[in-house]
């Protein structure tokens, strides 16, 4: 049985996180994901999962598969996406956010609307409490919890100078507890693995982190996996069976088929 190469953007926003663009509804990031010949996406909207089960369902529809996800906030103020193959998980994640999040209330004006929209992009609710907020849980913890519910721990763009690992603790933890690690497009593995050798045990991803349509699959990888599934995704981040991630890949989904 052969590997397939499978396009992936991996880490993306909709307009339910207060940084989204107001045209990033579930229906047009699908849309645009099929435009560009993606195989997978993510939806890891800021300290929230509301808007996932829909997404999938268009996904679905088009062929996409479409992964459950949510960027955290870590009480270090560090970023981390977490990944979910079922509802109930995602429920149960979610549970955990709203006991965690401060309740900040949210300031339209200053920060931007937190929508959800249904596939028809008719808005169908809101988040009160401002999503940028730091949750009430350290790195550690929210794995352990992520780990619990049966998901995966990235923790994101941790190159970045802000809301990353190296940015609030000034160092990647070698005894960091995560199923891969998010680099950003700033930086390319092998040239953050000349920094961060220790690291190399790790594999990584690379994706937008779109808060517009226009750079979706601006970035993306390639995972080289035998079906487009949520366990595939899984043994593809721990490397299992020769199944691996190119986070360089040559072609540019823009160039292709823009």
């Amino acid at each position: 049985m052969e590997l397939n190469a499978y396009r992936a953007d991996l880490h993306m926003h909709t307009v339910l996180s207060p940084c989204g663009d107001l045209y990033m509804s579930p229906s047009a990031i699908v849309e645009q994901a099929k435009k560009l010949h993606l195989d997978v996406i993510a939806i890891c909207d800021h300290n929230t999962t509301r808007q996932v089960k829909v997404t999938q369902k268009i996904g679905r529809e088009n062929g996409i598969l479409v992964i459950g996800g949510v960027e955290i906030t870590t009480q270090e103020e560090a970023h981390a996406l977490a990944y979910f193959e079922t509802d109930e998980q995602l429920d149960k994640f979610q549970e955990f956010i709203d006991a965690h999040l401060p309740h900040i209330p949210l300031d339209e004006e200053k920060v931007g609307y937190q929508l959800i929209v249904d596939e028809n992009e008719e808005v169908v609710g809101d988040e009160e409490w401002l999503l940028w907020s730091a949750l009430d849980a350290d790195l550690d913890q929210l794995y352990d919890v992520v780990h619990e519910i049966g998901g995966l721990f990235v923790p994101a763009h941790v190159n970045k100078p802000a809301s990353s690992l190296i940015s609030q603790l000034g160092f990647i933890p070698p005894d960091l507890k995560a199923d891969a690690l998010e680099i950003s497009k700033h930086v390319t593995k092998p040239d953050f693995l000349k920094k961060y050798a220790y690291l190399k045990k790790f594999n990584f991803t690379k994706s937008s982190d779109a808060h517009f349509l226009h750079i979706i699959g601006e970035v993306h990888c390639v995972l080289h996996m035998y079906d487009k599934t949520f366990d595939e995704f899984r043994k593809t981040l721990h490397g299992e069976d020769g199944r691996y991630i190119d986070t360089e890949p040559k072609e540019k989904l823009q160039l292709l088929f823009g």
